[in-house]
């Protein structure tokens, strides 16, 4: 009996869905808390940002080694261990006296925050063939459902408490939710299943006209260039929405009416990467997201900045997702944490040094629009590397044909 695609596969990403909800909420609680730690500390726009580009730090590099974990131990225990970590920084980060002490424990906080991103995505798309593309875009759903969510009910909870207060409450969250969830996740791929994937996997990739290896790389700094761009507006929008003399609130919504729209856009992009391909899918998408940066440059009013930011989301959500499709269609299902893990280093190291590039330009002229500006630049390298990897693949396979079996 084969695993893949079965009853207990979509069983397995309603949970994983569940899970990646929660442990994503490090990833956005320091985006809404930004605002409010430069007041307290007392930091420029740039400084502020700091413990943000730490949390993408610590997050790029959990995903990498939380992802060799998971080749190894599986994913119940490498989420044990992350939920742990996540909630002692919690709880640290409450009480940090300075900006620098907490930039170093949101460090620790990115780190195990990761494993519900690179390495769900990995450990699910084990688990299906058919339909890879569609649980990938759900599992990586989970991180922008926990963006547009929890930010909203925390700041609700917290009422006038305070960020401090907003940490301790997560870190009791954490303890509550992603532990137990983490324990149903014990059973490992037959590896009759596995060799099936390889097999399928091995065939496509000697169609592109790349090693692995090339592939693997090429992938990255394509994560690079689309994740600094796509990180202006995600970071950025409720300093920029306090700015305007809209305020943080508004901004918060914008933020999660950009994640919302993420979500439909990732789970569009993986019905549509199990159709045309990873590689097709997420040029279009970086196309897409190119194309929204520059709608938010005449943006001036909060009614055109609602709407934009729609439009980004809808634009840019199943980007990521495409290259952990990419990454399972080519390369070896032993490897996939370890290689996925990867691939999401490389986006999320963009991200973060999107994240600090925006505030730094902003310190340097007083306003976000050379900050766009910088974006746009960074995805067109995204859009070009891909074009390369599609194109020149498509000629390899045409010149070398896959030959039938007879």
């Amino acid at each position: 009996m084969s695993f893949l695609d079965s009853r207990y596969s979509w069983i397995r990403l309603g949970l994983t869905l569940l899970i990646a909800i929660m442990a994503n909420v490090g990833m956005w609680s320091i985006i809404v808390i930004l605002p409010d730690v430069g007041t307290e500390f007392g930091a420029g726009r740039a400084e502020a940002s700091l413990p943000y580009t730490t949390t993408m730090i610590g997050f790029a590099l959990g995903n990498m080694f939380i992802g060799r974990a998971v080749d190894r131990w599986g994913m119940a225990w490498a989420m044990t261990g992350a939920g742990l970590l996540m909630a002692a920084g919690y709880a640290l980060a409450s009480f940090a006296p300075s900006i620098a002490v907490l930039s170093a424990v949101q460090l620790l906080i990115g780190f195990g925050t990761a494993a519900g991103f690179g390495p769900l995505i990995a450990d699910i798309s084990q688990w299906f063939q058919r339909w890879r593309g569609i649980a990938v875009a759900v599992a990586a759903s989970g991180n922008y459902l926990s963006g547009a969510i929890w930010p909203v009910v925390l700041g609700w909870m917290a009422g006038d408490e305070g960020w401090r207060w907003i940490y301790m409450a997560l870190a009791g969250l954490t303890v509550c939710i992603v532990l137990p969830l983490a324990q149903v996740l014990r059973r490992r791929l037959p590896v009759e299943d596995m060799a099936r994937a390889d097999a399928a996997s091995s065939a496509r990739a000697k169609a592109t006209g790349f090693s692995p290896r090339q592939l693997q790389w090429m992938l990255g700094l394509a994560g690079i260039g689309c994740c600094v761009a796509m990180s202006m507006p995600q970071v950025h929008i409720v300093a920029l929405c306090v700015d305007m003399g809209f305020g943080a609130a508004v901004g918060a919504e914008m933020l999660s009416l950009m994640l919302l729209g993420g979500v439909a856009s990732r789970l569009v992009s993986g019905v549509l990467a199990d159709r045309i391909g990873g590689v097709r899918t997420l040029l279009i998408g970086s196309t897409l997201q190119c194309i929204a940066l520059f709608l938010y440059l005449p943006a001036g009013g909060i009614v055109s900045l609602y709407v934009v930011s729609l439009i980004f989301g809808l634009s840019q959500g199943g980007i990521v997702p495409s290259y952990a499709v990419i990454v399972r269609e080519y390369l070896p299902a032993r490897e996939a944490g370890a290689r996925v893990g990867f691939v999401m280093m490389m986006t999320i190291i963009g991200m973060a040094l999107g994240g600090w590039l925006s505030g730094v330009i902003y310190d340097l002229t007083g306003s976000y629009e050379w900050a766009f500006i910088n974006g746009i630049g960074w995805n067109l390298l995204n859009m070009a590397l891909i074009a390369v990897i599609l194109f020149r693949g498509r000629r390899a396979s045409i010149a070398q044909p896959v030959q039938p079996v007879s």
